[in-house]
This record gives C-alpha cells, sequence and structure tokens, in this order.
C-alpha cells in the first residue's frame, strides 16, 4: 500500500492529504445530521424524553414485555446502557420491571399504564420530528435516504 512517503516517489500519500476535506467525509457528515436530528429531538419531544428512553418506551409498545437484555440489543444499547435508561423509566413510572423468579439476574420489562399513555402521545411527536429532520429534502429524497441509512445499518 502505496503511504506517500519520501521514498515512494508518487507522493500518493501527500496529494490524498491535501485534498482531504472533512466536510466531504461520510462519519462527519452523519455526525452533523445526527446532531441536527438530536437537537430537533430534544426541542420537542414530550416529558424530557432522551433518544435512548423514547426508543425503548416506543420498542416495548411494538413488541411488548421482553427481558431487559434483548430490549437492549434490539434497540442497540449496551447492557450497562439499557440498564440506566430502564432505571429512570421505571423511576418515573413509565415501566413495570419484574425479576424473573429462576434467574435473579434477568429482569423482564414492560410498559406501564403511563408509560403506554406517555408513549402514544411521543410516537406522535416522533413522526413531527422525523418529518422535521428531514424537511430540507424532496419526498424522493427522503425516501432515498431511509432507503440508504437502513442498507448502512
Amino acid at each position: 500500500m502505496n503511504r506517500g512517503g519520501p521514498d515512494q516517489p508518487d507522493g500518493a500519500g501527500r496529494e490524498g492529504a491535501a485534498a482531504y476535506r472533512l466536510d466531504e467525509q461520510v462519519g462527519f457528515l452523519m455526525r452533523v445530521a445526527s446532531q441536527r436530528h438530536t437537537a430537533l429531538f430534544t426541542a420537542r419531544m414530550i416529558e424530557g424524553l432522551t433518544p435512548p428512553q423514547f426508543a425503548a418506551l416506543a420498542k416495548l409498545r411494538e413488541i411488548g414485555a421482553c427481558s431487559q437484555n434483548h430490549l437492549g440489543r434490539l434497540i442497540h444499547l449496551d447492557a450497562a446502557t439499557i440498564k440506566g435508561v430502564v432505571d429512570r423509566l421505571q423511576a418515573r413510572d413509565l415501566l413495570v420491571i419484574t425479576d424473573d423468579p429462576l434467574d435473579r439476574r434477568r429482569r423482564a420489562v414492560d410498559l406501564s399504564a403511563r408509560g403506554r399513555e406517555v408513549v402514544d402521545a411521543a410516537i406522535l411527536v416522533a413522526g413531527e420530528i422525523s418529518a422535521a429532520t428531514l424537511e430540507p429534502l424532496t419526498a424522493t429524497e427522503r425516501e432515498q435516504a431511509m432507503r440508504l441509512l437502513r442498507k448502512l445499518g
């Protein structure tokens, strides 16, 4: 592989570094888009829900009760993070937690009655947030963006 060092006559590495533009890099652009979405989410989401908290509630609304660890995997959170999210939601009376009598390490999580009310309202707001995030795009571009993001995930 050519690293463009002084013993490499074509100097491709130096040209590559000189031509590099941060604002043309996929990671940078994805982070900027994510920051835009997060700012919209924070400003508009009800009940002060964070994106991971909303994701946990919305996934439980979708699938019903499941283990805490399974929920974490479904919404792409590690075990320590999902535990914190679940504990905070439980403290706000949005979740019901039950321990597995056969395995004390396993916790089942489900929406409480209040959690169901909150997530039902939050889902409506989330749709508005998604629309605002994609607002600069045409309808065709929105569909393309969503398809490409799913492909990258």
